[in-house]
């Protein structure tokens, strides 16, 4: 039996077989999801027109918005809408870098493996970027539970992999302008609020756009965990967590030392408004405009009285409101 020899070509060979391992292992990982062996992913249409649960918002003649129809209380927000103090409390909370990377920030991945996988320190912060979260909260990941310990972190490392590959194709299909406001539009904001729109109003009961730098910095804070940091249920917790954006915001530059110290002791000022489907305007006309595109197509057997079917079925061809979502069924 051959003695191996520890020479310097040896360990030149072993050095070159311990890089290549891994990049190899990455190569392949991405080359099996790309061909769809490790799971579905989003194809080039749903990225393009992303599928989200939206308000129905009912109109008065004169252009007031009477009240929302909803599953997920989410109404979309333009760009317009969106101001300056959100956006930067936003990137310098969850991804300074947000401008410079392309999906994946080389920076933070390196923090996470050296402070929380090697160093075991969960207190260092993730390194998903902006990017990454929205293409989680968009195609939301397989929730498949698994008993090992083995098999649960490689399905979670794979997942990974996807959302990484999803965040890349989405940088490249949309601008960091566009990608900031679907992330805002999406991302939910405690019970049924989803979107800026929706939470600036439940909150505050103000538009969007004219949020003050501390109201943007208790929403940004709520992306975190929306009920643990809830100023209804924990105003404390809360505040101390707008603090939190705020000495962010500060550190960045977005904001300076004088605007902090002054923010910082400010108090949370909510005008909570629920919104549901028994507040606000109109309720019961809402109610029974609900109804009515609901409506089914008039069938004679569901009637005891054959005016009434005749009168329903006149509805159905001259109305258009009447049964209005069971006239215009999306395509799937």
């Amino acid at each position: 039996m051959n003695k191996i020899k520890f020479t310097t070509k040896f360990y030149i060979r072993l050095f070159w077989i311990l890089v290549s391992i891994p990049i190899i292992t990455i190569i392949l990982i991405f080359s099996l999801i790309s061909l769809e062996k490790l799971g579905e992913m989003p194809s080039f249409k749903e990225l393009e027109n992303p599928e989200n649960n939206l308000a129905s918002e009912i109109y008065s003649d004169d252009g007031v918005l009477i009240g929302n129809v909803f599953w997920d209380n989410r109404s979309y927000a333009s760009y317009d809408e969106l101001p300056e103090n959100l956006i930067n409390a936003l990137i310098a909370t969850e991804d300074v870098r947000f401008h410079k990377h392309s999906g994946i920030d080389a920076r933070g991945l390196g923090r996470v493996i050296v402070y929380s996988v090697l160093l075991n320190n969960r207190s260092a912060g993730g390194g998903s970027t902006i990017t990454q979260q929205l293409a989680k909260n968009l195609f939301p990941r397989d929730t498949t539970t698994y008993k090992s310990s083995i098999g649960r972190k490689t399905h979670l490392g794979i997942v990974k992999f996807k959302e990484w590959v999803t965040a890349v194709k989405l940088e490249r299909n949309y601008t960091k302008d566009e990608i900031i406001l679907m992330y805002l539009n999406t991302v939910p904001f405690g019970g049924i609020t989803y979107g800026i729109k929706s939470a600036a109003k439940t909150y505050f009961n103000k538009t969007s756009d004219s949020l003050k730098v501390e109201e943007s910095a208790l929403l940004i804070g709520l992306l975190k965990a929306p009920t643990y940091y809830s100023p209804v249920r924990n105003p404390e917790r809360s505040r101390l967590r707008r603090n939190v954006v705020l000495s962010q915001m500060n550190k960045y530059n977005y904001i300076t030392n004088e605007e902090f110290d002054s923010l910082s002791v400010l108090p949370i000022e909510l005008t909570y408004k629920i919104q549901d489907h028994n507040v606000g305007l109109a309720t019961y006309f809402r109610e029974y405009l609900r109804l009515t595109l609901n409506k089914s197509k008039p069938n004679k057997r569901n009637y005891y009285s054959t005016r009434d079917f005749r009168q329903d079925s006149i509805k159905w061809l001259t109305n258009p409101v009447y049964g209005w979502c069971k006239k215009n069924k999306k395509p799937d």
